[in-house]
């Protein structure tokens, strides 16, 4: 029998220069220092057995000295990282090229579940990034998950593919499959987390993290605005990401308190190089079709840290919300809260809720996070706790290392008795939580999704332990990342300097590690509980639509709308005027039922009130430290915290 195969039609295959040609000056002068994965290829350099053995035998020292999560990795997911290096470093003579090597690597780390744990690929891989010139999100349509195109770059020119369409094949595997392969390969602490940065590897690798795509292009499949099957041909290309000057990682003074994805990190900066300047075209056009009843920042509202905060006004059913968007804590905590509350207080800010928005935020600095969430309740604020495994190394450093001295008893009790871990103590010190108070007084609801990572969550445990307001997640829970990270140099250095002696080595190869040193635990309701591997659980799931994709975020913003209506607000705005040894305070009361005042931090009335506004005077002078607290119907309701 004659078989005769039918060719597919021929598809365009988009290349750098089509990128280049079509992008505009923003986005051009980003891919001008691009290459093709092929060319970037060529360029590495190779790691001699000498060298491959040392980063093995590395890898073993931190992880069996100083991983926090290891007896609870072992458990819940069944691996045994130490043994698999172990074997590595005694078959490395089987590994053939510096590639193969790197999947090794990052295979055995990736085992652990946990993005703060890392491998991290030589300096001729640093803070590169593979991309494809698009980006893939997950949507819902009466219940059936979808995948579809929500961004272009602007090279890419071909009128049938565009966002919105609807992907069905990856390199001729169904895209459901495609997903669950790639999440396969990923650390995401769960289920959702694993499906997120499934989704993200389809299009974005991470360089210094992962080793580089096996193919060196995608065939993709999808079905255009007529419901016709067709296929988009797209290469893999690699750029050099800039690194961020204000980043707060690389100070010294700052290295020891961060907790941060390093992956999401990256996509977050190629995000905004690539696709930042074509979103925002796109939110004016939506903007002006709606008659601006979408989210629309002010230009007063612009902030002055634009890669921290994006603030906004929502509109809906006739009421208007703030909307406050945090894209990383990796910033000064100082300067987080002065732009926080600067946003927070502007006279175009609404002060009837605010809608705070922390999907994809990676982590950063604890501090940022900790601290801020005081500006959004009258509640005293808890610092989550942390905790270090009692390994001999990690006794040993806990023992002479200030930074570690409120451990240092607990440490020693755990090697005696046989304890795993040490006693539980804050990273972020717990006056500092407290030391500027509720800047807020409207209600809360925190959007978040299975991106959130570190730092942050823990800033959307806090808010749940806190009871501050509502979580409205995309993923039932956050990417569930509980720990403080330190690379394999913090680590060395902390060892030197405290005199302990260790096999850990200065890696001339390039490469570098991460681990989580000390594990977070949640506060309040759920104190006790671990952070990694569980996150922060959604009191409502949203299933994102294509609404959401393509008019960014309608439908998600509308629901947030409908859980802030309704809700009342207690503020306590106050005037003061200084009388001598005493001040007059004019305090609106709108309501508030009852008054307390503390004059440094001692009790000196209470009373009752009736009325929209009430005048005191109190002792004080300058230097002297006011605390208001405001009480509805037996419930504190507002505080605010004053210097005279």
């Amino acid at each position: 029998m004659d078989l005769t195969l039918n060719d597919p039609p021929a598809t365009r295959r988009y290349q750098l220069s089509d990128l280049i040609a079509g992008a505009d000056d923003s986005v051009r002068g980003a891919l001008v220092g691009a290459h093709g994965l092929r060319q970037f290829l060529n360029t590495i350099d190779e790691l001699d057995h000498a060298a491959r053995v040392e980063i093995v035998e590395q890898a073993i020292c931190l992880l069996e000295g100083f991983y926090a999560h290891l007896p609870l990795k072992r458990a819940m997911h069944a691996v045994d990282p130490i043994q698999r290096l172990k074997l590595l470093k005694r078959r490395l003579h089987m590994v053939e090229s510096e590639v193969q090597f790197h999947h090794e690597m990052t295979t055995i780390f990736t085992s652990l579940r946990d993005l703060h744990t890392n491998y991290i690929l030589p300096k001729y891989f640093a803070d590169a990034v593979a991309f494809l010139p698009f980006k893939v999100k997950p949507c819902y349509d009466r219940g059936d998950r979808r995948y579809v195109v929500s961004d272009l770059v602007a090279g890419v020119s071909d009128p049938n593919f565009r966002p919105g369409v609807k992907l069905t094949h990856w390199n001729a595997i169904p895209i459901d499959r495609a997903v669950e392969i790639a999440a396969s390969y990923h650390a995401g602490s769960n289920p959702a987390a694993r499906h997120a940065r499934g989704v993200d590897l389809l299009t974005t690798r991470a360089m210094n993290l992962w080793p580089p795509p096996d193919e060196e292009w995608v065939i993709v499949g999808y079905l255009d605005a007529n419901n016709q099957a067709r296929e988009v041909n797209v290469e893999w290309n690699v750029m050099k990401l800039p690194r961020r000057p204000e980043s707060v990682a690389a100070a010294p003074a700052m290295a020891e308190f961060m907790g941060i994805d390093l992956e999401g990190d990256s996509r977050r900066r190629l995000t905004t190089l690539l696709y930042a300047p074509a979103a925002a075209k796109r939110r004016a056009a939506v903007a002006e079709a709606a008659g601006g009843d979408v989210a629309s920042a002010a230009s007063g509202l612009k902030s002055n840290l634009p890669e921290v905060f994006t603030a906004a006004a929502v509109s809906h059913g006739g009421q208007t919300f703030g909307y406050l968007r945090i894209q990383t804590f990796d910033v000064d905590d100082d300067a987080c809260l002065v732009e926080a509350i600067r946003l927070l207080e502007h006279p175009l800010f609404p002060k009837t809720g605010v809608i705070l928005d922390v999907r994809g935020n990676g982590g950063g600095l604890i501090w940022a996070g900790e601290r801020l969430l005081q500006l959004f309740t009258s509640r005293r604020i808890e610092p989550t706790r942390a905790q270090l495994v009692a390994t001999p190394l990690a006794v040993e450093l806990c023992g002479a290392d200030p930074i570690l001295e409120a451990w240092k008893p607990s440490m020693a009790r755990a090697f005696e008795t046989g304890a795993i871990y040490s006693a539980a103590f804050p990273i972020t010190d717990l006056a500092r939580c407290n030391d500027i108070g509720q800047r807020y007084f409207g209600p809360a609801v925190l959007l978040t999704d299975a991106r959130c990572y570190s730092t942050t969550d823990m800033f959307a445990c806090g808010f749940l332990d806190h009871e501050i307001g509502q979580i409205i997640g995309l993923d039932a829970t956050t990417g569930a990342g509980g720990a403080n990270v330190w690379d394999h140099e913090l680590v060395r250095q902390h060892c030197l300097t405290a005199g302990v002696v260790t096999p850990l080595a200065q890696m001339d190869a390039g490469v570098g590690m991460r681990v989580a040193i000390r594990r977070t635990l949640r506060v309040g309701p759920e104190a006790g509980t671990e952070i990694e591997d569980l996150g922060a659980p959604s009191d409502i799931i949203h299933q994102p639509t294509l609404d959401d994709i393509l008019h960014d975020d309608r439908d998600l913003l509308d629901r947030a709308c409908l859980v802030l209506s309704g809700t009342s607000t207690a503020s306590l705005p106050v005037t003061i005027t200084r009388n001598g040894a005493s001040v007059t305070l004019d305090i609106v009361t709108t309501g508030i039922d009852r008054l307390e005042i503390f004059v440094d931090r001692r009790p000196n009335l209470s009373k009752d009130v009736t009325t929209a506004s009430t005048q005191l005077t109190v002792p004080a002078s300058v230097g002297s430290t006011l605390q208001i607290d405001g009480f509805v119907n037996g419930q504190l309701a507002a505080v605010r915290l004053l210097t005279i």
